[in-house]
């Protein structure tokens, strides 16, 4: 219930009037059954647009992290994500990633839309990184078609980091439904796997336009920091003379 006044009486009206998104492609996104939605991951506002133009009601697999925050806004993000219907998903230890295939599999038995974000975080730079193989195991276990999304414009309005969105103009663009029905019964095959999620990807990068980046994001981000705090060590053991 509260999904639906948060998308047509809440934050649904306030999301089209500040940013008023423009939508392309949503003939592409099946009015029934159970699709994945794969798209693309710039900021913590899609969490909310996307759902709130979608017509059918949409689940995410959020990071556990939403849920577990401290203090008083932890307690409101947990309660705004379990109020509409998200799901948490540990992301660490071995069997973080069976776990997110057992969820999203939960939700398509229902003939339900899943949304999931195949780089497996947001990206921190506005580029598009290489994506997780969960969305193709989902993908073909269930039988499910999977419809590209790029969402356009997130980054500037809400980069990662910055609480209070920029106003800036957003596109929400999907694309034709992919269907892998030739690889049914192969989702133990790494190559068909890697195959997959490598189609997938090039589909959202078609759609965003995105600088495309051959490795994993957290990856990334993991190297980013390590190379900033390297800097930061080097600059403190050597500092820079003043030039007189």
């Amino acid at each position: 219930m509260f999904y639906y006044v948060l998308k047509y009486v809440l934050l649904g009206p306030l999301l089209r009037l500040v940013f008023r998104p423009r939508i392309e492609g949503l003939e592409h996104v099946p009015a029934t059954g159970a699709a994945i939605v794969a798209g693309n991951h710039l900021s913590f506002s899609d969490h909310f647009l996307m759902p709130a133009m979608l017509k059918r009601r949409i689940t995410f697999l959020a990071k556990k992290e939403y849920f577990t925050g401290p203090g008083l806004k932890g307690r409101l993000t947990a309660a705004f994500f379990r109020s509409a219907g998200q799901i948490p998903v540990d992301r660490t230890g071995k069997e973080a990633g069976q776990a997110a295939i057992r969820e999203g599999l939960g939700v398509l038995s229902k003939n339900e839309l899943l949304g999931i974000y195949p780089e497996g975080t947001r990206s921190h730079d506005g580029r598009l990184y290489k994506g997780k193989v969960g969305v193709a195991v989902m993908a073909l276990k269930a039988q499910v078609p999977v419809i590209p999304c790029a969402m356009i414009g997130t980054f500037e309005a809400q980069p990662p980091g910055k609480i209070i969105p920029n106003i800036h103009p957003v596109t929400i663009r999907f694309g034709e439904p992919l269907d892998f029905s030739r690889y049914a019964g192969m989702e133990n095959e790494k190559a068909i796997l890697r195959a997959v999620t490598d189609e997938i990807m090039y589909a959202i990068l078609s759609l965003s336009e995105q600088e495309y980046v051959d490795q994993y994001a957290a990856v990334a981000k993991v190297e980013q920091a390590e190379a900033a705090k390297a800097k930061a060590d080097k600059e403190r053991k050597f500092p820079r003379l003043p030039i007189s």
